[in-house]
């Protein structure tokens, strides 16, 4: 019958159920986007270190009252004080030093600018994931020595030699000095929350980084991971007090360093999303609110136009409670038509999106059970007091309307 009054009210049933597409079109959109982009940039957090602190003379809290001035006269990290801090330190489980640079890195005639040129140690590899497509990572002898061997990143391989197998074992150049590449980095992709950028990087060790450059003037940074089962908070508190105690701080003394605790831009994130989320579900919730005056519309005007069969059906026995459940069901039924409706244009939306973004966009399966679920109860809420009002009549006076 629904399907039916679809056919024949064409016009007035794509008005009525707009806003119902409309309303699912919003929430879900919104719901799938924020989600994606939420998930893309927790893993971005995650790629900075699990459980990690970052020693640096910079506070990454950030803000629009960021005393940069006391901040910049602070002391940066030093080498020997990652070696102290790993000696000295409980909770733990592994520490390495970080250092970078820009460069132009070339090899023949081709050249890339804007390179990231990364100095670390040997622990890097154990916070980090660094994932290997073509050659080896740098291994005990390269950090021993530090020689001029380096890993490049999948952008910088493709760049200058059109090819990641064709890359390993060749030299390539920058600022005048020459490295031997030994491994090709696995595609990141690009970053949202900053950091590394591995796909448009040289890595190297530090010992020959320091060589070359300065680690003072390096943007030098300490990073520490705890052992398993260390929150991050106690493992910040404990290096609070290794750092204060080898920089000879005395308990009057402000710090001069920072410890970031990555974990906490975690919970950053997912409040701002919360609040994101909240305002598209506002901006659907008055489009719902139109579509269920629509849907509640057309169950007024069908129980009027079908009111002769609805006494026909009691007078044949019909009980109130199946003339009731047949107008909801109805009612529900026209509510899903416009939610999937919905959710076709946030499908194709989402192909439009993840062709343009840089990050894949994907409608989660309780996303379009939620979706269903509000088109049913929406359906049964438009559509409870006509169909009340068809339960409700005298079959000898409904026979006899025309």
């Amino acid at each position: 019958m629904a399907l039916q009054e679809l056919r024949v009210n064409k016009l007035r049933t794509f008005l009525s159920l707009f806003g119902i597409t409309i309303g699912i079109f919003c929430i879900i959109g919104v719901l799938a986007t924020v989600d994606s982009l939420e998930q893309k940039v927790q893993n971005d957090i995650k790629s900075l270190g699990n459980n990690t602190i970052y020693i640096d003379k910079w506070n990454y809290g950030g803000g629009p009252d960021y005393p940069w001035w006391k901040y910049v006269k602070r002391p940066v990290p030093k080498y020997d004080e990652m070696k102290i801090v790993k000696e000295k330190s409980q909770l733990a489980a592994y520490a390495t030093f970080f250092m970078s640079n820009n460069v132009n890195a070339s090899y023949m005639d081709n050249i890339l600018n804007n390179v990231n040129l990364y100095g670390i140690t040997e622990d890097f590899n154990s916070i980090q994931t660094i994932d290997i497509a073509h050659g080896r990572y740098l291994n005990e002898s390269d950090f021993e020595r530090g020689g001029p061997t380096c890993l490049i990143g999948y952008t910088v391989a493709d760049e200058l030699f059109g090819s990641q197998e064709k890359a390993v074992g060749k030299e390539i150049s920058y600022n005048g000095k020459r490295l031997i590449i030994v491994g090709i980095i696995k595609k990141q992709g690009q970053s949202l929350v900053g950091g590394f950028n591995y796909d448009q990087c040289i890595m190297v060790t530090y010992r020959y980084y320091s060589s070359v450059y300065n680690p003072d003037f390096s943007n030098p940074s300490i990073m520490v991971q705890g052992k398993p089962n260390v929150s991050s908070k106690a493992l910040q508190d404990e290096l609070t007090g290794v750092m204060r105690q080898l920089r000879r701080l005395s308990p009057m003394d402000e710090d001069n360093f920072s410890c970031n605790d990555v974990a906490m831009f975690s919970e950053q994130v997912k409040g701002f999303f919360g609040q994101v989320s909240a305002g598209g579900w506002a901006i659907a919730g008055l489009s719902l609110i139109v579509g269920a005056f629509g849907v509640a519309n057309i169950m007024f005007v069908t129980v009027r136009e079908r009111t002769s069969q609805i006494g026909l059906k009691k007078a044949l026995g019909a009980k109130r409670s199946t003339i009731l459940t047949e107008f909801l069901i109805e009612s529900a039924f026209l509510c899903i038509i416009g939610g999937l409706v919905g959710l076709f244009l946030v499908w194709l939306l989402s192909l439009a999106l993840t062709s343009i973004l840089p990050f894949p966009i994907f409608i989660a399966p309780n996303i379009v059970t939620l979706a269903m679920s509000i088109c049913i109860i929406l359906g049964i809420i438009s559509g409870i007091i006509p169909a009340s009002i068809a339960a409700k009549m005298d079959p000898v006076v409904a026979i006899r309307t025309k």
